[in-house]
């Protein structure tokens, strides 16, 4: 698919869903109930968490992935009132950038990416788990 005939808002959008199914196929093995995963899930996949995901990747994304985070990332967005306006652009330079490998049909690429984004939250998150189920 020519992944370059779209809008970084249509890349955007369908980074969204990529970004969350992978977030909640991973947390599928806490086994808990949904509205559980769920809570689990809004830690992971919001604005604030996807910009500090792309701190953990930036390092390692090629000259093509970096123009195509910063096309999303430059776009035009209302942030809303619960995320900054810098964490608003970042996260969607993180949404198109997932939109846009999808598209291109590189999902090694996504696993080798959120691989990574995933060892940095899980730690914390399943800490968390542990903690509750401790109350």
């Amino acid at each position: 698919m020519k992944t370059g005939l779209f809008s970084p808002s249509t890349l955007a959008f369908m980074g969204d869903s990529v970004y969350s199914l992978l977030v909640r196929e991973r947390l599928c093995a806490v086994n808990r109930p949904s509205g559980a995963l769920h809570s689990m899930s809004v830690k992971l996949v919001n604005a604030n968490a996807q910009a500090e995901a792309y701190k953990v990747i930036e390092g390692m994304l090629s000259e093509t992935e970096i123009d195509i985070y910063k096309r999303g990332r430059n776009s035009h967005v209302s942030a809303p009132k619960n995320a900054s306006v810098a964490d608003y652009h970042s996260a969607t330079g993180v949404e198109t950038l997932f939109g846009y490998l999808y598209l291109s049909g590189n999902d090694a690429r996504i696993k080798e990416l959120f691989d990574i984004i995933w060892s940095h939250f899980s730690d914390k998150l399943f800490n968390e788990v542990v903690l509750c189920d401790k109350k």
